[in-house]
């Protein structure tokens, strides 16, 4: 299927482990986004838009867990480890599950770009501007997002997909992101998304730097 808007769609770390209040590691408002990040996803796959599942899962033995995190991922019953089920598990939640196209990229860090295949694939298939969703705001989904700046990738953010463990903490890091460059995007506004709905800010300024005459600056 052809991708008109050189988008991709990256949900981030929505398994169970982060999304079930069971969990230890629950993000207290993920669950209630999950219609919205499972409509997002539908939006995206309609319109050619590849969606990347980008989530964690760790070795048994925790020899790949943050150190900042690995006393309560013991304490917590050792989530997200392979072949786990039910609310600890790395599981998608209902209404988001891989589907036929979809790619798959496991994460060993907070960013979905660091030490994983996400940039070769993107750039593969022409991916100029990445759309995120997922959770934790604070974290993956901001990490994930300064990454893609650092990478020249466009990024598209849809809050109402996103979540963080108070309204606060969503509201400060997004006017963050915001402030960097990322633009801000409706779940309604996404449903009419095209090639020009979001700027293509890098392109421009390719094209500017391109067409500037001036000499380079001697180091």
């Amino acid at each position: 299927m052809q991708n008109p808007t050189k988008s991709a769609m990256i949900v981030i770390d929505m398994e169970r482990g982060f999304v079930d209040p069971q969990s230890v590691h629950c993000i207290r408002t993920a669950m209630d986004t999950v219609p919205a990040c499972s409509r997002a996803m539908a939006i995206a796959r309609e319109k050619g838009i590849p969606v990347f599942l980008v989530n964690r899962i760790y070795r048994a033995n925790g020899s790949d867990v943050e150190a900042t995190r690995y006393q309560s991922w013991v304490q917590g019953g050792k989530a997200m480890t392979p072949g786990s089920t039910g609310p600890l598990s790395y599981e998608m939640p209902e209404g988001m599950e891989p589907q036929p196209g979809d790619y798959t990229v496991i994460k060993p860090r907070w960013s979905a770009f660091f030490q994983t295949e996400l940039d070769l694939i993107l750039r593969r298939l022409r991916v100029e501007t990445v759309i995120l969703i997922g959770t934790t705001t604070p974290n993956c989904v901001r990490t994930t997002c300064y990454d893609a700046v650092s990478l020249d990738y466009n990024v598209v953010i849809l809050p109402e997909c996103c979540s963080s463990q108070t309204e606060e903490i969503q509201r400060v890091n997004l006017e963050d992101m915001a402030r960097i460059g990322a633009r801000m995007m409706s779940l309604e506004a996404f449903s009419s998304y095209d090639s020009s709905s979001a700027p293509n800010v890098v392109q421009a300024v390719r094209e500017a730097v391109a067409q500037d005459k001036t000499e380079p600056e001697q180091w």
